[in-house]
């Protein structure tokens, strides 16, 4: 089987085959680094087509490896094990039929230890692969490769989030992580909240930068034209988000967008998911365990519902993803103070002392930041042939981008024009809220 793949012809990844390889292992070595604590009952469970078990991560991202590099490329390549393709697919319809996505934890095979010998032949062949690929498909493959490199980083992402959501509903509260984030950091003193002025005009956005790596939907880079407004200095926390609660902000239609309102009512919602309520405490469900509500910490785990919800309590609103880009590109965030998934907290951390030095707070990392913007196409933009077209543009409707990268997005994956995406109703991830308002 041969698959068509192509991307588009102006990504450059400028890497050497030996850089790639180093970068490959360094990535598919993070992923079995983040499943070390894991008991072999942990790899299993899937309590939501939200999310999926661990075991089937790890097979999943392999499986996108073979698929499209090895089976793209190397000529004659027998598939590890035929079957895995239907297993393991996520929702490539060019590429087949698949396993139904609520059924991904019923099945007890393949086995845990088999799923780790497919990743590790799976890697052995395709840094082979790298080292011996001649010109003509080296200049085509180095491109598929780096995307698969990141679209690992992403189900690192999400190998955590679902992780959380299957140790929450463990009335035992598994500890993932021992990590006790509070007693580390070296916390600020000052208060997040306030705005800070960002004048309007014409502004590129985009990914424009030139060499390096985007995925598509992050382009064509083009000129929008914004008003001057305001943006949070700081992200909502939980203190402020539990004002809101105390306020009766769940019971009252006022604050709500109508779907917003029937969701509401429908599941009952009362706060933000994992937090419970003991002896008139608000507790949460962490990565590091249970443990009361850090008051300083921002609030996540909030819908998009949620979120505007909350702005319209406070008569603000929430930043379209252009001017979230825009404030990012002017006041120039630090990565490297960031919480990140590297620095192994696995949870949004109050403010601390290095991240206050910054113009604004914590605009990368912790909590990825809902926009008021839904997730469409960039004018001009145009799905790739082939497969991987697949990749990004056939979600691009009843979504809302998110900005910035959470605790546990890899600290290099992020950049100023990324753009993530979920439904309104999605709270599993570690979203939270940024606000802004008009000027």
């Amino acid at each position: 089987m041969t698959l068509q793949i192509t991307l588009p012809k102006e990504k450059t990844v400028s890497l050497s085959r030996e850089e790639m390889q180093h970068l490959y292992r360094k990535v598919r070595k993070q992923t079995e680094w983040l499943c070390a604590p894991l008991e072999i009952e942990d790899y299993i469970p899937q309590p939501s087509m939200d999310v999926s078990p661990p075991r089937w991560n790890l097979a999943h991202t392999t499986w996108f490896f073979e698929q499209f590099v090895l089976l793209g490329f190397q000529e004659g390549y027998e598939e590890y094990q035929p079957l895995y393709n239907f297993l393991f697919n996520s929702y490539y319809q060019s590429v087949g039929e698949r396993w139904e996505r609520s059924r991904r934890g019923q099945l007890s095979r393949p086995t845990v230890k088999e799923v780790y010998a497919f990743r590790h032949v799976i890697d052995e062949k395709v840094l082979h692969f790298i080292h011996r690929a001649d010109e003509s498909q080296w200049e085509k493959a180095e491109k598929i490769i780096m995307l698969g490199i990141q679209h690992e980083q992403q189900h690192q992402e999400l190998l955590l989030t679902d992780l959380k959501y299957i140790l929450a509903l463990n009335p035992l509260h598994p500890i993932y992580n021992s990590n006790n984030a509070d007693q580390k950091l070296q916390l600020s003193e000052k208060h997040t909240n306030g705005f800070v002025d960002v004048k309007g005009g014409n502004f590129n956005v985009g990914y424009y930068q030139g060499g390096g790596f985007y995925y598509d939907n992050e382009q064509p880079a083009h000129e929008v034209y914004i008003n001057d407004f305001k943006i949070g200095k700081g992200l909502v926390t939980n203190r402020e988000y539990m004002e809101f609660i105390n306020d009766g902000g769940y019971e009252s239609f006022r604050y709500w967008l109508s779907d917003g309102w029937e969701w509401v009512k429908q599941y009952k919602i009362k706060s933000p998911l994992y937090w419970e309520k003991i002896d008139g405490e608000w507790h949460e469900m962490t990565l590091n365990g249970f443990k009361p509500v850090n008051l300083n910490a921002p609030v996540a785990h909030v819908s998009y519902y949620e979120a505007e919800a909350y702005a319209a309590w406070v008569g603000k609103r929430l930043p379209t993803e252009f001017e979230w880009e825009v404030a990012a590109r002017q006041f120039q965030p630090d990565k490297s103070v960031g919480n990140f998934q590297e620095d192994k907290n696995f949870q949004p951390v109050p403010l601390t002392n290095s991240a206050e030095a910054q113009p604004i707070y914590q605009m990368l990392g912790d909590v990825w930041e809902w926009t008021g913007s839904a997730y469409l196409p960039y004018p001009g933009y145009r799905q790739v042939e082939g497969a991987l077209g697949e990749y990004n543009g056939k979600f691009m409707v009843n979504q809302m981008v998110l900005r910035g990268g959470s605790c546990v997005t890899p600290r290099d994956h992020i950049r100023y024009s990324y753009r993530n995406f979920f439904q309104a109703d999605k709270q599993w991830q570690f979203t939270g809220i940024r606000l802004a308002d008009n000027k």
